[in-house]
């Protein structure tokens, strides 16, 4: 109870100097503490599953894309001026925020019976013997569907602001301990991502997860100058991007052929169709993640017009 205590009250307080914190750099690198925490605080709560993404994309590449857009700030100002005069108006409005969910919580009509309990009993049904993925991908399958194409349309978005020639060239030149530390690394977390995957139908891990450690592999390898040009998106980069969406949303819909409602998986079946879904979607997630990093207007450097597009 101390050491939770302690974790509670030191995200607390990661978080307000982050925000309050008038110095980019230091509010960034803050914000990836807070993120590192988090993930920690998700492991003390027994979901693994969300400790992963949290680690990966909410610290891990989210810091990475903020750290590179302070770097192309810092010749431009190193502090944020009007931070002053939001040191009162944050606390306001996440005072009213607190209040609001305290009050939408308050408000939840009591149920029968509780949802572990329910997944429990359906689990046969799931196709998988891990709860998170059975929810994720079978009980509540419209909610992650969402949550795919809610990032299809980020990236989407972002590649439709940039030019031809305005990203994707190559970064300057990395130093060799870094291109020998990317030549490790990266095979392994490559591994990683596939254990993640097949783990996902049994133990904590997922599409999300093994994806998110994929773009991670792809953003070292971008730092250490070894992707090809990526930018304007070649045929097979867009058909990766758009292959998780696409068979996801080709599986919910074909199984009404057979009588099922949408995203009603068959028994005997489910099992394969989310194997294949997840698959699929560690593919797309992966991509999709590593080309908001490059995509981020200025983070490529300098365009380099002789590189090869994969």
């Amino acid at each position: 109870m101390f050491f939770d205590g302690v974790l509670a009250l030191s995200l607390v307080i990661l978080a307000w100097r982050a925000l309050a914190s008038t110095d980019l750099y230091k509010a960034v690198v803050l914000f990836v503490s807070f993120g590192l925490l988090l993930a920690l605080a998700w492991v003390r709560l027994e979901a693994p599953d969300i400790a992963l993404a949290e680690a990966a994309i909410g610290a891990g590449l989210t810091g990475a894309l903020l750290l590179d857009a302070v770097g192309h700030l810092q010749g431009r100002r190193r502090s944020v001026d009007a931070a002053q005069s939001l040191r009162v108006v944050i606390p306001v409005l996440a005072f009213g925020l607190t209040m609001l969910l305290v009050w939408a919580i308050a408000d939840l009509p009591a149920t029968s019976s509780r949802v572990p309990a329910l997944v429990a009993a359906h689990l046969q049904e799931g196709g998988v013997a891990h709860e998170v993925t059975a929810v994720l991908l079978n009980f509540r399958g419209y909610d992650t569907l969402l949550e795919v194409s809610v990032l299809l349309i980020a990236v989407l978005g972002v590649l439709a602001m940039q030019s031809a020639d305005a990203a994707g060239g190559a970064p300057p030149p990395a130093s060799e301990v870094l291109r020998a530390f990317t030549n490790f690394l990266v095979p392994l977390m490559v591994l990683i991502a596939g254990y993640l995957l097949w783990a996902g139908a049994h133990h904590a891990g997922g599409a999300f997860q093994a994806g998110a450690v994929l773009a991670a592999a792809g953003v070292l390898l971008r730092l250490a100058g070894r992707l090809p040009l990526m930018l304007p998106p070649s045929f097979r980069l867009r058909s990766g991007v758009l292959a998780g969406f696409a068979v996801f949303l080709v599986i919910a819909v074909g199984v009404t052929v057979d009588g099922h409602a949408l995203l009603e998986y068959p028994a005997e079946q489910a099992g394969w169709l989310i194997l294949l879904i997840e698959a699929t979607l560690t593919v797309s997630i992966g991509l999709i993640l590593l080309l908001l990093f490059v995509g981020a207007p200025g983070s490529a450097g300098t365009t380099d017009n002789g590189g090869k597009q994969e």
